[in-house]
């Protein structure tokens, strides 16, 4: 006999997975939808995939932290404000209590005696490789949430991270020393002095560092994947980050202020585990909040079991034909070349998959890759020339390798002969067919059905 427990579980995963709440009240729609959005992203922590993206990200930050606070420093020394840097250290090791204050300091002194400009060509070089390799690792680990395998291209890549290295310092400055300005001025100053108005402004500018984390993060999100990601979906994901992270920070402010015995333990190594294990939540906060803006941007992945990308055969070859329809008739048209956004926004699909295929038609040359403020695809070779046949068989043999491919399977007239038919079926259906065929049977049609 089932419990009340079990049966409240069982009512429950039928509410949120079964039952359509479209007809309900938009209260419980709402609530439904928020309680699928918890469920899925505390079911992707439990996966442990996160965790391990997470604990890759402290040993790099371990790496890089103080060469990415040297080119920090420099940058803000050119603005006379790298004294600026100290209190934001200060701010982000805060939780740690003494400990923090006493590591930020050593940090500092670490930073002050590393000269950018007298490390050399090979110095420079490796300042330079370990504040990368953090960004780069950033990167993967959100292209990896939005289920994208492909980087941005080097050129792309290293002019996005040197924004990122140069520009960002100045921006984080320029917030904070407009924030100040404002409240300095004398109108604000007089409405400071006027009830009620003191009191808003005050509470408003304890508001303040929040706000700020959460815009960090939502530029974060933005800024990182490879995938074009909706300024909507990022706020919520920043938001939300933004209020775990000051959760955080009051939860491990706490359990610092009781772990005195780990002190006793440890000795001298008790500043390097906390240090670790700040770090390790810092990043576990920024990845599940680039988690919520994924599901915000794509509620169909909110699923009762996870949603794997994985394409079928038949899928593969339908996703192929639609994605060099697409670019095949912009490129007919004279239209500018599309992206990987402009195809899932066209064909209807996730970005994901439509990366899959893309990747594929690339490695055989049908496509190639062209650079602007986002990477577009444009064909290898005029349609005319690409024949569909060859089109299908690249991308059915695709990822054969050398180790495991067709040729390795000892023969069976049975199945061989199964195959061969197949092969000549298709032959005979797309006999002499080229993609420009394609681009133009889809115009003919639609005037057909206009008429």
């Amino acid at each position: 006999m089932r419990s009340p427990a079990d049966r409240l579980i069982e009512r429950m995963q039928s509410l949120l997975w079964e039952e359509d709440v479209s007809s309900r009240p938009r209260p419980l729609q709402w609530l439904v939808w928020l309680l699928r959005l918890v469920y899925v992203v505390i079911r992707d922590l439990m996966d442990g995939e996160l965790a391990l993206r997470a604990m890759s990200l402290v040993y790099t930050t371990l790496l890089s932290f103080v060469p990415l606070l040297a080119l920090s420093f420099s940058v803000l020394k050119a603005f006379g404000a790298h004294d600026f840097l100290q209190p934001m250290l200060l701010r982000f090791l805060e939780p740690m209590g003494a400990m923090g204050t006493e590591l930020a300091g050593q940090i500092m002194q670490f930073v002050d005696r590393m000269k950018v400009g007298v490390l050399g060509a090979v110095g420079l070089a490796f300042l330079l490789y370990t504040v990368v390799s953090l960004l780069q690792k950033i990167e993967a680990a959100f292209n990896h949430v939005w289920q994208v395998r492909k980087l941005r291209p080097l050129a792309e890549r290293f002019s996005n991270y040197l924004t990122i290295t140069l520009i960002g310092p100045v921006l984080v400055f320029s917030a904070l020393g407009i924030t100040a300005s404002i409240m300095n001025t004398r109108l604000v100053q007089h409405l400071v002095a006027i009830e009620p108005f003191g009191t808003l402004i005050l509470s408003a500018s304890k508001l303040v560092p929040y706000v700020l984390v959460s815009l960090a993060f939502t530029f974060i999100y933005v800024f990182f994947p490879n995938p074009r990601v909706r300024a909507g979906a990022a706020m919520v994901g920043g938001f939300v980050a933004g209020v775990l992270w000051q959760t955080t920070v009051w939860l491990f402010a706490g359990f610092i202020a009781s772990s005195t015995k780990y002190t006793a333990i440890y000795s001298g190594f008790a500043i390097v585990i906390l240090l670790l294990i700040w770090l390790y939540l810092n990043w576990m906060v920024l990845l599940v909040g680039a988690k919520v803006a994924f599901y915000i941007q794509h509620p169909h992945y909110m699923a009762r079991t996870p949603v794997r990308m994985e394409l079928s055969n038949r899928m593969r070859e339908l996703l192929m034909l639609h994605v060099m329809h697409r670019i095949g008739e912009a490129h007919f048209r004279n239209r500018p070349p599309m992206t990987l956004d402009d195809l899932a926004s066209c064909i209807g699909v996730p970005v994901g998959p439509v990366t899959q295929v893309v990747e594929a038609l690339l490695d055989e040359r049908f496509l190639v890759e062209v650079c602007g403020n986002d990477a577009a695809y444009v064909p290898a070779r005029e349609i005319e020339t690409i024949r569909m046949i060859d089109l299908l068989n690249a991308v059915r043999r695709h990822n054969e390798s050398f180790y495991l491919n067709r040729n390795m399977i000892r023969p069976l007239a049975a199945v061989d002969g199964v195959m061969e038919g197949l092969q000549s079926a298709w032959e005979r259906q797309l006999d002499g067919m080229t993609l420009r065929d394609l681009v133009v049977s889809g115009d003919q049609r639609s005037e057909t059905s206009a008429s």
